[in-house]
């Protein structure tokens, strides 16, 4: 899938105009943070897992870590994250582009609570460049986020 796919998705939701492509690469939380100008917690990472035999999608605050225990308790196993490739074939986007807009059909999206800290987050739109900025009740929306969760290790706050 691509960012035009993405955009597609997205006029569902009135938000195709949004999606920025960038002229540098924004695969990682730091090298989006760069390019959009922003904190690295506010970029919506796109984690990508296995629970069972099907791929789910975790968005969490960027600036986070999976919690083991709480990811165990949740899903009742460990976290295993999908190879480069299952990402591609089970989700539909490529990692570093891996977002919860237009994937394949069966792939579950949670929500991290981490998110909720912040009133806009920047998840990325399908490439390795792409991305939206988009406020909470936007992203629940146009992800449509199975639930919310709570299975990452936020920070300390100085």
């Amino acid at each position: 899938m691509s960012v035009e796919t993405v955009k597609e998705y997205l006029q569902a939701f009135g938000l195709e105009s949004r999606v920025r492509e960038l002229p540098e690469s924004s695969a990682t939380v730091e090298l989006a943070a760069h390019a959009l100008g922003t904190q690295p917690a506010r970029i919506a990472k796109t984690l990508s897992f296995l629970v069972g035999e099907e791929p789910i999608l975790l968005v969490a605050a960027g600036d986070v870590k999976i919690d083991n225990a709480k990811y165990k308790a949740r899903f009742h196993q460990k976290a295993k994250m999908l190879t480069p490739e299952q990402v591609l074939e089970w989700v539909g986007h490529p990692v570093g582009g891996v977002c919860p807009f237009a994937v394949k059909e069966g792939v579950q999206v949670y929500l991290d609570e981490s998110l909720r800290r912040f009133t806009t987050v920047f998840p990325a739109c399908g490439s390795g460049n792409s991305a939206i900025e988009l406020t909470i009740p936007e992203l629940e929306a146009a992800s449509r986020c199975r639930e919310w969760v709570d299975v990452c290790k936020v920070p300390s706050q100085s």
